[in-house]
This record gives C-alpha cells, structure tokens and sequence, in this order.
C-alpha cells in the first residue's frame, strides 16, 4: 500500500478533508495521514462541510509534521495543500518517491455570514474531492 501524507499549516481544514476523501475513494490501496506545520483545531466550518457529505471529522486529531518526521514515520508520497510559501517549510521525508502541491484557498480566511462562510468552504471541499478522484486515477496499483 502507498503512504501518503496530506499537509497543510494547522492540519484544521484542509489537510483533514483530504485525509477523509483519500480514505473513502482510495479503498485499500492507501494508508494515509494528515498533519500541519503546527497543531491547530478543527475548523467547525469544515466539520459541518464533511458531516454534509458523509463523513464524520468531528473527533479527529491534528497533528504537527514534525512530530511524525521524529516519529521517523516514512511516506512515498507527500501532498501539500496550502499556500507555496508555506510548503517550502515542510520538512523533507527520507524515502520520498513524489511532493505533489495543490494550492488551496485556506478556510480560516473566510468570512462572512454563515451561510457566507459554509458556501465558500463547500467549494474547497468540492475542490479537494475533485483533486483527490483525480488522484486516485492517476495512482493505479
């Protein structure tokens, strides 16, 4: 099975959702993981995004990056889906087959109503399932 390991800055949004759409469309062909530069929390935006979808993030953990490198956990591929200047922070992984980048709109920078809000974190979940199907399609066993 292919590792993979999604980052982003607080592993709260995005990272998470495509964690989740990895798992419900890789089957048993990945082992995946999420982390951040640096722990944050779960962005309740996203939560209530995924539960409309299907899929319960609600008690997941986030994680720092730098705590699975010293875990000295090894990945073949790691995605990033943050802003570029804050994947050239990630640390390297030893073993390291693929970086792959997909630059998506941070979540916490949303604002508005909450119905402002919800709409526009329903399009980057959107965007991450797209991404993550396509992903999927171009890894073939």
């Amino acid at each position: 099975m292919t590792k993979v390991l999604f980052l982003c800055v607080h592993n709260s949004a995005r990272s998470q959702m495509a964690e989740a759409f990895l798992k419900k469309h890789g089957g048993d062909r990945f082992v995946v993981e999420s982390a951040g530069l640096e722990k944050g929390l779960l962005n309740p935006y996203v939560v209530r995004a995924m539960a409309e979808v299907g899929i319960d993030i609600s008690r997941n953990e986030t994680k720092s990056v730098f705590d699975l490198l010293n875990q000295k956990r090894v990945y073949q591929i790691v995605v990033t889906v943050c802003s570029k200047e804050a994947a050239e922070k990630c640390p390297i992984f030893p073993g390291l087959s693929e970086k792959l980048h997909w630059p998506l709109v941070d979540p916490s920078t949303f604002a508005g109503t909450d119905e402002e809000i919800m709409a526009q974190v329903r399009k980057v979940r959107d965007q991450i399932e797209e991404a993550v199907r396509e992903f999927v399609a171009s890894h073939k066993p």
